[in-house]
């Protein structure tokens, strides 16, 4: 069997342009994977079939340690978007071996290890502003039947908070804890936003309300300020979906420099490569939480590799919160039910691209607004 055919499909959907791409082999078998990277689309669609084609062409998918291994090796420079290309061939063929085979994807990968799969909510916050705004939307998710959600109660910040600041993000957690009750996991994102003082200062604000997890409190590209927080921290302390090669994770694993593992396998090299930072992580007790902030294919992988991957304790979703279109880019897939992943049971990933539903929702320039611009808050779901 040889990959004979690449396809692109560049779509928006809302907040976010989706770029899917799409194997083809001699014997008529498909997969799909997710090259999704916010600003970055098109520049990851020109890498795809300017650098990547050439190199997937005529090679077998079962080959994917050889494959992807030398990709990893050949791409020199590193970074988000040539992972990003990496990543999505990666999945997509894992998707044509799990068919091939007549299997579920996560059955190849070590099978089932989960006795279920939580989801946590993302996304279900774009518009609110004051507390009760929050606490208002929260009501709406734990009806849903989630439980557990993250939230950026931090507006615009930058390294430093006034006290007023500090008072205004944590009266929002607040008002979200006492909305949804003690029995909701809450996951609070810093985004990276804050200096180590402050990170710590803020943490230690909102200790009361009982983080599952403080994400990216300091930059996530300082390890060394990572570990420090962490060790300053009552509540857990989660990152890692801005490390990009299997180097990153060992280090990250080394320095203890977080309690939850967010690797993101749509960026960081595949499946396979997750399932290498699963083993580094596991040694030191550190659980993991896969990023997954774009669209339904990457989303699809990412629950394989949970339902296999018992480090993996609970899973991004923001299906629930985006536009309204988004479950008709994919052809008959629900994937969750009550807060829950459903087990996938179709061969491969169990999901394939509806060409003329992408085709209806053309590329967006710059629809994903700075993190730093206050659009970012007001537009972060577009569905209502």
């Amino acid at each position: 069997m040889k990959i004979v055919k690449l396809e692109s499909f560049l779509t928006n959907c809302g907040l976010r342009n989706y770029l899917f791409v799409r194997l083809e082999t001699d014997t008529g078998l498909t997969g799909v994977g997710e090259a999704t990277l916010e600003w970055q689309e098109m520049a990851v669609q020109t890498l795809l079939h300017e650098w990547a084609e050439e190199r997937i062409l005529g090679v077998c998918p079962f080959d994917i340690e050889q494959v992807f291994g030398n990709m990893i090796r050949d791409q020199y420079q590193g970074g988000a978007t040539v992972m990003t290309v990496i990543s999505a061939l990666e999945i997509a063929c894992w998707d044509i071996v799990g068919k091939a085979c007549g299997q579920p994807v996560y059955r190849l990968l070590g099978g089932r290890a989960q006795a279920q799969l939580p989801a946590y909510a993302n996304g279900w916050y774009g518009g609110a502003e004051t507390p009760q705004e929050y606490a208002q939307k929260a009501r709406s998710v734990v009806a849903r039947g989630y439980q557990a959600m993250k939230f950026d109660p931090f507006a615009q910040a930058w390294k430093h908070m006034s006290d007023a600041q500090m008072r205004d993000a944590r009266d929002i957690v607040a008002a979200v804890r006492e909305a949804v009750g003690d029995g909701v996991a809450l996951m609070i994102e810093v985004h990276g936003r804050l200096s180590l003082g402050c990170a710590i200062d803020m943490g230690q604000m909102l200790a009361p309300y009982r983080p599952a997890w403080y994400e990216e409190p300091v930059s996530p590209h300082s390890l060394t300020l990572l570990a420090q927080a962490r060790q300053a921290l009552p509540f857990p302390v989660a990152a890692g979906e801005r490390l990009y090669m299997l180097e990153d994770f060992a280090q990250l694993a080394h320095l203890q420099a977080c309690d939850v593992v967010q690797p993101d396998l749509a960026h960081c090299g595949g499946l396979w490569i997750g399932k290498k930072i699963a083993a580094l992580c596991q040694s030191q007790d550190m659980q993991l939480a896969p990023h997954c902030s774009i669209g339904p294919v990457a989303l699809c992988a990412a629950i394989h590799f949970g339902w296999c991957t018992p480090q993996v304790t609970v899973q991004e979703n923001f299906g629930d919160f985006d536009a309204p279109w988004r479950a008709s880019l994919v052809k008959g897939w629900t994937p969750t039910v009550d807060g829950q992943y459903r087990l996938p049971d179709k061969p491969g990933l169990g999901i394939e691209l509806d060409d003329a539903a992408c085709a209806a929702h053309p590329f967006v320039k710059h629809a994903f607004p700075s993190l730093w611009d206050r659009r970012w808050v007001a537009e972060f779901t577009r569905s209502e």
